[in-house]
């Protein structure tokens, strides 16, 4: 059975660009999928809430990361190092959501278990187009692990 069956869908945006953030959040709230989007701004931030460490101790473990690659204070590829390293996040799917199509953030981050790369188009109609895009594949096609 399908989580998105049983409960929202609970989705980690690590996103430094509020336009961005505000446009991720605008096409999952016109889907069809119940979800709840959670949003941290940097790569520090985003360890302490899978980790539930300082602020986020009673956050609770995402169904979905949406990850930007260029982030502050630690960026997005070593965020997605230290997730997939650890036992207790390695198996939360990871979005690489980027404007980055240089070959090699490509390459690295599928090294690293990203579960797919997908390239933030510029134009509003087409980030809208992409984002329900991923709402319908991860959240109605593809079976998400349990949350623990």
């Amino acid at each position: 059975m399908n989580v998105a069956n049983t409960r929202p869908i609970e989705i980690l945006l690590v996103e430094d660009s509020p336009s961005d953030t505000a446009l991720t959040l605008e096409a999952l709230k016109a889907g069809k999928i119940g979800n709840r989007l959670f949003n941290v701004e940097d790569g520090c931030e985003a360890m302490a809430y899978l980790r539930q460490q300082g602020v986020y101790k009673n956050a609770s473990k995402p169904d979905l990361i949406m990850l930007d690659l260029n982030l502050p204070k630690k960026d997005g590829r070593e965020v997605l190092a230290e997730l997939k390293k650890d036992p207790e996040l390695k198996t939360i799917p990871v979005i690489v959501l980027t404007t980055s199509r240089a070959d090699e953030d490509i390459i690295k981050s599928y090294q690293l278990h990203a579960n797919c790369y997908i390239t933030k188009p510029v134009d509003f109609q087409q980030f809208l187009s992409v984002v329900k895009t991923i709402e319908n594949f991860w959240l109605t096609v593809v079976t998400l692990p349990p949350r623990n």
